[in-house]
This record gives C-alpha cells, structure tokens and sequence, in this order.
C-alpha cells in the first residue's frame, strides 16, 4: 500500500498563482546563487590553504625528524608557521611522534587509533588531503617523504575556512530571506495594480451572470475599460465589450419580438370576443326556434355553439395570460383561501360526480394578499385538470396548509400518471397531456399556463410530481401579514 502524502494546497487565483510563482522563481535564483557563491568562496579558501601549506615546506615536520636527538639545527621549527599547524612522522607505517602550534610552541597531541589509522593511511604524494581529526578537527593533510625513510605529515586546520563559509551561509540566508519577503509583498502589490483591468472584466461578468435573461427587458452593464488593446487584459477586455454589445441587441431584439407578441396576442384576443360572442348567440337563437328543423341542422348548429363556447373560453385565457405577460398588476386585497378551496371543490365535485373528492383543511383560515378571483381561477384549474385528465372513479385530495411565511395547497390524484418526459414543459401553453391521462372533455391547453402565471405573479411557486397512480401539483404562496389576516371567528 502506497504511504498517503499530505496534499499541498495550490494558489487557485490567477493573482495568487503569478505571485507565488514570482517568489519561487526568485527563490530558485537565490538559492543557486547562494550555491554558487558558497562552492567558489569555499574552493578558493581551501586552494589558499593548500598553497600555504605549500609554502609552509613541511618546516613544522621535519623538525619532529631528529627530535629523539635535538641540537640547535633539529628543534622544533615554530617560528612563522600559522597557530593550528599540525606536524606528524611515521616511522615504518606507524605514527612515532604527533604536535601542533599552540601560542607559537608545539604541543604533542593525543591520537587515538582512528587518528593514527587515518594519518598512516594517508597517500604519500605530497599533495594536500581533507580529514578529520578526532582530538582537532577537520584539516588538510599533505604526507612526503623523509631523509630517514620515515614519512612527514603536514596539516592545516579547516576550521576558519568552515566558519568563514557559515558565516557567508547565514549572511546570504538573511539577504535572501528578506528579498524574497520584499518580493513578495511588492510583487503581490504589482500584480494587483497590473490585474485591476481584469478584475473589472470579472466583476462585469459577475454582474451578467447574476441579471435575470430568460425574459422580460435586461439592461446590459456598462462596458469594460480596456486600456491597452495590444496587452493580453486589453484583448479580453475588448473581446468581453463585443460579446456584452452582441448580447444587448439579441436580448433588446428578443424584448421587442416578445412584446409585439404580446401586444398581438392581447389585440387579437380583444377584437375575437366580440364575434365569438356573435356567433355563440346567433347558434342558441338558431337553436331556440320552433320551426322544424332538420337533425343534421341541429346537430350542426349544436356543435357550433359547443365551439364557440370553447373558443371564447380560449379567447379570455389568451387575454388573461397576455394581461399578465405584460406585467398589468392585479388587484391586491386580503383574500381567504380557505373558503377559495371549499367553494372551487364544491364546484368541481358538482361538475365530477364520478370522482372522489377529499378536503384537508386546517382550523384556521388562512390568508393571502391578492386578486381573490385569478387565486380562484387558478386553484380551479388544477381541480379541472385533475378532473378531466383522469378516470371515473379517481380520488383527489386537496390539502391546505399555513406556515410562518408560506402557505401550502397541494392537489394529488391517484390516476395514471404524466408522462416523465412530459413534466418539464407541463405548465407551457397549448401543453397537452391527453396520451398519458385519460381525457373526457376538450380543453384549451392553457390552463395549467395560468395556473403558473397567476401563482408566480403573486410571488409563488408551483410544483408537479408524477408517477403511475399518483400525481401531486403543489402550489406556494406567501401568507399575510399578521397585521392583516383576518380575525378568526
């Protein structure tokens, strides 16, 4: 099983992702140069100590040759030679005698057997070694030959050349880990000021997203600053600028198209009522005669009257809906559902015998503000439509209920369902269902419509959920005031 590592967060601004990588660049920069600088003061220290050690002669160590028998030529040699200096002789591959420069006098030097293997097996080239001194420390070595075939050792301490390099390391630690704070700071300061033009771009994007386009007139925002078209920020700047014009005129040509549909639907409804009306009162006249009048006659002007009377019903649905599509406020007063629900119930019970009709009232009354009789027209579609889209025999239930804020009235049937694909477009106009729910009666299609019409410009909500052998319609609205519901009797 792979070890599961910590996840680094990442900088997820485009501000953020500029600045950090500033900083890392810079930090990758200080630190190869801090390497750099590190390595060559290093190798140079170490090169002038080699050459020190080179000048030396190796003085130091060959007056420990003749000690044994000391005269005024073979003393050890102190004089000139650096404090540190180490000297050493081995005499057939063992170390005999061992000192080092103390205050410009020698002082013998305690080895223990790593330090003795470590000078016994140093290579007798005469060229200059690192190593380490259990009882002095790090030094550089160089090992020659004797006039008694015995073997010199010559050192120099590296201490001062390791104290100098940490010395450098935490001078270059400090300068850099203040530029890069600095960078830091001044860089994130830049890029703000740099990326403001964008941020414009961002906020007027924001802006767009947040307005309402699926309908009704939308005022564009006010263009982006560009600034500089040749930088990248001004490219999308004016890229957003011509993508906000071309919006503006679809949305403005949408508005007008809209709004002489409206106008046109409004008009046409008006100026049909009057010869539907025409012709509904020309058809019962025919049909209130006395003279003879042949079957097909009669069966004819019959249907002409049943049409007449659907197409005025789809006249004043087509005027309502145009009403309410061009924002005609509706009369506001205080309106009682409660007794909205019995008496649209009574009516569809009285126009349904053959289904089963339940109530679920609460106690209470519950209001509403409104224009009681498009509220009474809406609850009343949904009783027809569950009347006339489902079989005899069907129970529907209506239920009422009140909260804080929000009042509830749902519609549920136990009849055959609507079809899934169906559900989306369920409240649109000329919308039919009649292929999923048994149909009895013609109707204009545009029921449901005002339904979602006259809900939503009272500032509701209404819902459909449908599945074989239940489908529920919930409508929401908001409840009155308390200074205004009525007082319960």
């Amino acid at each position: 099983m792979r070890p599961r590592f910590p996840r680094v967060p990442l900088p997820r601004t485009l501000r953020s992702q500029l600045t950090t990588g500033m900083v890392v660049l810079l930090a990758l920069a200080c630190l190869a140069v801090g390497l750099t600088t590190v390595l060559a003061l290093e190798g140079f220290l170490v090169r002038r100590l080699d050459q020190q050690l080179a000048a030396s002669g190796g003085r130091f160590a060959e007056s420990l040759e003749h000690e044994s028998r000391p005269d005024a030529d073979n003393m050890p040699d102190t004089r000139g030679q650096s404090e540190g200096t180490f000297g050493a002789r081995l005499l057939t591959g063992s170390v005999v005698q061992a000192a080092v420069v103390r205050d410009e006098r020698d002082a013998e030097v305690p080895l223990d057997p790593a330090d003795r293997r470590t000078l016994e097996q140093l290579p007798v080239d005469g060229e200059a070694h690192s190593r380490g001194l259990s009882a002095l420390g790090p030094y550089r070595l160089t090992a020659v030959r004797g006039d008694d075939r015995d073997v010199l050792v010559t050192g120099l301490p590296l201490r001062p050349v390791e104290e100098t390099v940490h010395r450098l390391e935490g001078v270059e630690a400090v300068v850099f880990a203040a530029a890069l704070a600095v960078t830091g700071i001044l860089g994130a300061l830049w890029v703000r000021f740099s990326l403001r033009p964008l941020n414009r771009v961002t906020s007027t994007a924001v802006s767009v997203a947040e307005r309402p386009l699926a309908s009704g007139d939308v005022a564009m925002p006010e263009p982006v600053p560009v600034g500089d078209p040749r930088t990248e920020v001004g490219q999308v700047g004016t890229a957003v600028n011509r993508m906000l014009g071309h919006v503006g005129d679809a949305l403005e040509r949408r508005q007008a198209s809209e709004q002489r549909l409206r106008h046109f639907a409004a008009d046409a409804s008006h100026e049909l009522r009057t010869p539907v009306a025409n012709i509904r009162g020309h058809a019962e006249l025919a049909l209130r005669t006395r003279s003879p009048v042949p079957p097909e006659v009669r069966r004819a002007l019959d249907r002409i009257q049943s049409e007449s009377e659907r197409m005025s019903r789809l006249v004043d649905d087509l005027l309502l809906l145009a009403r309410i599509d061009a924002g005609r406020a509706l009369s506001r007063s205080r309106v009682d559902l409660t007794r909205l629900v019995l008496d649209a119930t009574d009516d569809a019970r009285a126009a349904g015998p053959d289904h089963r009709w339940q109530l679920d009232l609460p106690r209470e009354s519950v209001t509403t503000e409104g224009d009681e009789h498009r509220l009474y027209q809406a609850i009343g579609n949904l009783l027809a439509n569950a009347r006339t889209h489902t079989p005899a025999g069907t129970e529907v239930t209506v239920r009422l209920s009140a909260e804080a804020s929000r009042i509830g009235l749902t519609v549920t049937d136990n009849g055959p369902g609507i079809e899934e694909g169906l559900l989306p477009e369920v409240f649109g106009r000329f919308v039919r269902v009649d292929h999923a729910r048994s149909r009895t009666t013609g109707s204009t299609g545009l029921g449901l419509a005002i339904v979602y019409a006259v809900v939503t410009a009272h500032g509701g909500t209404v819902e459909v959920e449908s599945r074989p052998g239940r489908t529920v319609f919930t409508l929401t609205l908001p409840a009155s005031p308390p200074d205004t519901a009525p007082t319960s009797k």
